[in-house]
């Protein structure tokens, strides 16, 4: 027996960095996709291939043992055999179009359509338990994940989160374009974070006056999606950015995307922890191939996305 699974990406549109402080982000899923395929195999081996490499190992292995980005395929298939009290392997077969390590998603859409591909080998999990079981995976990775990320990845669409209460769902198809760029500039999540923190303890008066402005502009945010007013949203995008210039996560290879950027969409920003990685700009259909065809000319690594309203699919 096989099953597959697949699941999109993500940008975060607002509110990275003071989603940690009790601030609303917002979040849509990106039609860039990771699917999974899992199939029983009579040998007891968890075997997993993908285009980052290869795993193959038996099961009950300590987590902690395994020094591979492919450990939360790993944990999956394990703990599901246990679950279900099965001598026998699994063989997992990863495909991804996301790129990695830019804050686009990818570890979390490959722990959600990893959890339903290989879930689906024994049962009919709910959309609920598959992320509950995303969500154990990827904190083999990222043990302090807030769990935004495989939400927006098993559901789609767009969503406000916050720490304290969850997801709740934007309830619009706002007719946008994402072009997102790659500014190639290696980051580190961690470290990123922990200066984001140094400013907040050294600055409380103007971090907490931040947080208040970005609440603030999450809302505006959130009535200008339903309205579908795309160039009022990207006058919130440039506003965005001013607040992460603040806080010290950009630099100037990122500024100079921005540049172009602002110059060509309706506004462009950092997604995601910055330091590095990615930036969006802002488009509709009308000014989408002259944004493309400015980044293109300049050699930068990009592509076009739409917001992804289907989330996790199984088949």
């Amino acid at each position: 027996m096989k099953s597959k699974a697949s699941a999109p990406g993500k940008v975060i549109l607002f509110g990275e960095h003071f989603v940690v402080y009790g601030v609303k982000a917002i979040l849509c899923a990106i039609n860039k996709r990771v699917t999974v395929s899992a199939e029983k195999i009579k040998e007891e081996k968890i075997s997993i291939k993908s285009n980052i490499g290869d795993l193959l190992l038996e099961p009950n292995k300590p987590i902690s043992e395994i020094n591979s980005s492919l450990k939360p395929f790993y944990y999956l298939a394990n703990k599901i055999l246990q679950t279900q009290n099965q001598d026998i392997g699994i063989k997992i077969n990863v495909e991804s179009d996301i790129p990695m390590g830019v804050g686009l998603g990818s570890s979390s859409a490959c722990c959600v359509a990893g959890a339903a591909a290989i879930s689906k080998l024994f049962a009919e999990p709910s959309k609920e338990e598959i992320l509950e079981l995303a969500i154990e995976a990827e904190k083999t990775i990222f043990q302090n994940t807030s769990g935004a990320d495989c939400t927006v990845c098993t559901y789609g669409g767009i969503m406000e989160y916050d720490k304290k209460n969850g997801f709740t769902e934007i309830k619009s198809e706002p007719s946008f374009h994402l072009v997102i760029v790659n500014s190639n500039v290696e980051h580190s999540t961690e470290s990123v974070v922990a200066g984001v923190r140094r400013f907040k303890e050294e600055n409380e008066g103007e971090f907490s006056k931040l947080c208040n402005y970005e609440s603030k502009l999450v809302k505006d945010v959130s009535k200008l999606l339903k309205e579908n007013k795309i160039k009022e949203l990207g006058q919130k995008v440039i506003q965005n950015q001013e607040y992460l210039e603040t806080i010290g996560i950009s630099n100037e290879k990122l500024r100079e995307i921005i540049r172009i950027g602002d110059k060509v969409s309706f506004g462009a920003k950092i997604t995601g922890a910055g330091g590095g990685g990615c930036i969006f700009a802002l488009t509709d259909e009308l000014n989408l191939e002259h944004t493309i065809s400015q980044f293109k000319n300049r050699n930068y690594k990009y592509f076009a996305a739409k917001i992804d309203f289907k989330g996790l699919d199984t088949f």
